[in-house]
């Protein structure tokens, strides 16, 4: 039996409060199907649904999902469906879900499918209960079947970062596409270097030559100077045309 989303309070933010600015470059483009598409138009709403769910971070030819591009040209599927394909797809399992653990996760899925940020550390928690009991296809799927999908963005509209002009504010909230696919969580879990003259270096560190020479493997460095001159002379042998075994 899965267990409930858990309450979270809904706290006040610029995205729930109706908006009355004038349109202009911190407006969103929406994107849908209401109005009967042209072949560019249905070209634009599909790279908008990719730039949405993959971020612009992975938006490269291998992440197309041609099988449901057909389908949603054709109309055989709604925009929501896919949404969903997109987000339950096996290359948005491996470059997103793979490489983050389950909060940094819901917070990247809330952002880019409800677009909004998350409210606070409590709905982290609420949906990564969902997330560990139901999976992913069943935690996006609630996330698309939730009141506030289906009022903002229904069966038609790509999902878009919802009122970036904050109030009393001359700029508006960064895009949500900055947000990077992984962060040190998984950077960390990456194994380390076979090599003890590779694996002590930190690569947001400043270089510090004495800790360097402190900690590097003399003896290692040393066979692979030699190895590297006795590569180097052989080939300069051969080029000349010396047999090295006369």
């Amino acid at each position: 039996m899965a267990i409930p989303l858990l309450d979270y309070p809904a706290s006040s933010q610029n995205q729930r409060v109706p908006g009355f600015e004038i349109p202009g470059d911190e407006q969103p483009r929406i994107y849908s199907t209401d109005n009967l598409p042209s072949l560019s138009d249905m070209d634009d709403l599909i790279l908008a649904a990719y730039r949405q769910i993959f971020n612009e971070q992975q938006l490269i030819a291998s992440n197309r999902q041609t099988s449901l591009e057909s389908q949603l040209r054709a109309g055989q599927i709604t925009v929501k469906d896919f949404i969903r394909g997109l987000a339950t797809s096996d290359v948005f399992r491996t470059r997103n879900y793979d490489t983050n653990n389950n909060y940094r996760f819901v917070q990247m899925c809330i952002q880019r499918i409800l677009g909004r940020k998350v409210y606070d550390e409590r709905e982290k928690l609420a949906w990564s209960i969902v997330l560990a009991t139901k999976g992913l296809r069943g935690f996006i799927d609630d996330l698309l079947n939730s009141d506030e999908y289906l009022s903002n963005f229904g069966y038609t509209t790509i999902p878009y970062q919802r009122r970036r002009i904050l109030p009393q504010r001359n700029q508006g909230e960064l895009p949500f596409a900055r947000m990077a696919r992984y962060d040190s969580f998984y950077r960390d879990k990456l194994p380390p270097s076979s090599g003890k003259i590779l694996s002590i270096y930190d690569p947001y560190a400043p270089f510090n030559f004495e800790k360097f020479i402190q900690e590097i493997d003399l003896k290692r460095v040393a066979g692979v100077l030699l190895l590297f001159v006795g590569v180097a002379a052989l080939t300069l042998l051969i080029s000349y045309g010396v047999n090295p075994g006369v």
